[in-house]
């Protein structure tokens, strides 16, 4: 009788063959303490964070500490209902408001998580009779959005703008259209060509929604993301980003021009149907969000870190996955899975936390190892991260050792 787990069993195999050959699960790391945005202790160890999309390094920030205190004491430790219930508090409106003056655009809608504002709002303004044309290594909440909608998915080759072109051009004119794109990839941190790829868009008609996860807070002259520092926010229709990146909490958001976007709050079934944030989450998230309006100096280090750091693994020898440093995220690509996985419990047995990524999360089948700099990243601590590097690259076999 087959069970409903064979599915998984290669997975399974893969995990336990790994395991077994002494290797630390890369993926069962627990932070026994958290001193800092840059810094944790790991297995008894003093570690620097250099994997946690901390970008602007806020989870720390006293205002935004202090906020979410406050609202604990003022309204309790969670709404216990949905949004179109007993679930709006000052709180909600605020972080919305926050958002609008962030984006100065005409609305907001906070979800849960980043993953179901991607999932709600996609499911709900593109249905079955319409079409999605996304880029190919979209994130998995793209993907499912598109699922639950159930609309007709027409993915194209990653960042390619002429091959966005030619699926617009196939598809019924008078169709529903909805083009979704990302700022920053987060596998590999290469941004998208939202100028060319916006132009295009909308000559064949399409509505543009993009993910600005990774890049909200931090690329951009107000923070608002690839979008702004492209010149196309006007033209696109949707926003969407997460608190758990750069504002450093968690939820997600979607914000928007639309006239008739305040429906989408009656109709959208992972907002409608999902407990709100609790109120010291939304505080502290409005604390932030209003902070980083002004984050310039912050968004300045962090590129220096990123440049840095980019340019520093390069010259020790490692393969990396963009040419030039593009956002805050630099991919170390590994030869494949067992020696990504020796390569990051050697970082951790230095002192260096990074993400360990594999398929199917990854393009291209490939293994890496991602690395996210934080703002909060001091010059001395870019300089340790290399030297450790360095040192674990030899110790793993991933660097030549002469």
């Amino acid at each position: 009788m087959s069970d409903l787990f064979d599915k998984f069993q290669p997975l399974i195999d893969q995990r336990e063959a790994l395991l077994s050959s002494g290797v630390t699960d890369p993926f069962n790391l627990v932070m026994e303490k958290v001193e800092s945005p840059t810094v944790a202790i790991c297995n008894g160890r003093r570690t620097i964070l250099l994997g946690t999309y901390n970008y602007m390094g806020m989870t720390f920030d006293p205002d935004v500490v202090e906020a979410g205190q406050q609202a604990l004491a003022d309204y309790g430790s969670g709404t216990t209902g949905s949004r179109v219930l007993n679930g709006t508090y000052a709180g909600h409106k605020a972080c919305e408001e926050a958002l609008r003056d962030f984006y100065a655009m005409d609305h907001a809608m906070v979800f849960s998580t980043g993953y179901q504002a991607n999932l709600g709002i996609i499911s709900t303004i593109a249905g079955k009779d319409d079409y999605i044309i996304l880029d190919i290594d979209s994130h998995a909440s793209i993907y499912d959005g598109c699922a639950l909608g159930n609309a007709q998915i027409v993915p194209f080759r990653h960042n390619d703008v002429e091959a966005l072109e030619k699926r617009l051009k196939r598809l019924p004119p008078e169709a529903g259209k909805l083009v979704v794109l990302e700022g920053v990839y987060s596998m590999l941190g290469d941004i998208a060509p939202l100028k060319e790829m916006v132009a295009v868009s909308k000559a064949a008609g399409a509505m543009v929604l993009v993910d600005e996860a990774h890049s909200m807070g931090f690329i951009g002259e107000h923070g608002r993301g690839v979008a702004e520092e492209q010149g196309v926010i006007d033209d696109i229709d949707f926003i969407i980003g997460t608190f758990s990146k750069s504002v450093g909490t968690v939820g997600g958001f979607c914000v928007s021009n639309h006239p008739k976007f305040e429906i989408l709050r009656l109709v959208c079934r992972p907002y409608v149907f999902t407990a709100s944030l609790p109120p010291s989450v939304v505080a502290t998230a409005a604390t932030s969000i209003r902070k980083l309006m002004h984050g310039s100096n912050k968004r300045a280090h962090l590129w220096e870190n990123s440049k840095r750091l980019h340019g520093g693994l390069r010259q020790l020898g490692f393969t990396l996955g963009t040419e030039e440093p593009q956002s805050a995220i630099i991919a170390v690509i590994m030869p494949d899975l067992e020696k990504g996985a020796a390569m990051w419990e050697a970082l951790l047995n230095e002192g260096v936390y990074v993400n360990l990524a594999r398929p199917p999360a990854t393009p291209a089948g490939m293994t890496l190892l991602r690395c996210s700099l934080c703002a909060e990243h001091s010059s001395e601590q870019v300089e340790e991260i290399l030297g450790k590097f360095e040192r674990a690259g030899r110790a793993s076999g991933c660097l030549d050792t002469h």
